[in-house]
């Protein structure tokens, strides 16, 4: 599934309201960020991208095998023990990296980006996490520290990491528009939701017709619920 929040063929509608409520829903179950509206507008180190390409498809050697469909295709699902087979091994060669360069920014990435990309939460915020003390105002990370928070069900510290993202680009999209999600299904906070995404909708005038709507779909929806 891929991080924006549509992505249909080119001069086709967009989902309409109605279905915008369980796909946000959907959105914050999967494993990965919350609902990256502009996937490319900001994103983490390329080294990142390229080092996790292949992990949640890759089966390691000791991974269980019921059935001989290749894991994570076909009618065969990857269960959590082979999710977390996969990032341990993963994981492996930059952990021992990090031994000696802890610091190491692209490493603390990677592997957070792993542990996502396996449901791994709480161990990917972790890392996530000192990746964000070596570079602090780096607001995609903190946006994909706040996912990982909110899956692990800290929701005021998903919050707050992207308060803190808004502190150092008040109009950075993504951030508005996660906070506004979580606000809503983590708070039940329908008027800060509101808040966050009419801001966006403001400080953004070069977004696409396609997302604008969007984010007005998602708002026309909560607005429905009665309990703006």
């Amino acid at each position: 599934m891929p991080n924006e929040i549509v992505q249909q063929e080119a001069g086709k509608a967009i989902w309409p309201a109605k279905q915008v409520c369980a796909m946000a829903a959907l959105c914050l179950l999967v494993g990965l960020a919350v609902g990256y509206l502009f996937r490319g507008s900001q994103s983490l180190a390329p080294p990142v991208q390229q080092a996790i390409a292949a992990a949640p498809n890759a089966a390691p050697s000791n991974a269980p095998t019921r059935n001989a469909a290749p894991l994570g295709t076909g009618n065969h699902l990857p269960s959590l023990m082979d999710m977390k087979a996969m990032a341990d091994k993963q994981a492996a060669p930059l952990l021992e990296k990090l031994k000696s360069d802890p610091h190491n920014k692209d490493l603390l990435l990677q592997v957070g980006q792993i542990y996502k990309s396996t449901h791994r939460f709480k161990e990917a915020a972790g890392y996530y996490g000192k990746a964000a003390q070596v570079d602090p105002k780096n607001v995609a990370l903190r946006t994909e520290l706040a996912s990982c928070l909110y899956y692990d069900g800290d929701v005021d510290g998903a919050i707050g990491q992207l308060q803190q993202s808004l502190q150092y680009d008040p109009k950075d999209a993504n951030s508005l528009f996660n906070l506004g999600v979580i606000k809503w299904q983590g708070k039940q906070d329908a008027k800060g939701a509101l808040v966050a995404w009419h801001e966006l909708l403001k400080s953004n005038p070069q977004l696409s017709s396609d997302r604008k709507v969007a984010v007005q779909n998602m708002i026309a929806e909560v607005q429905k619920t009665g309990k703006s």
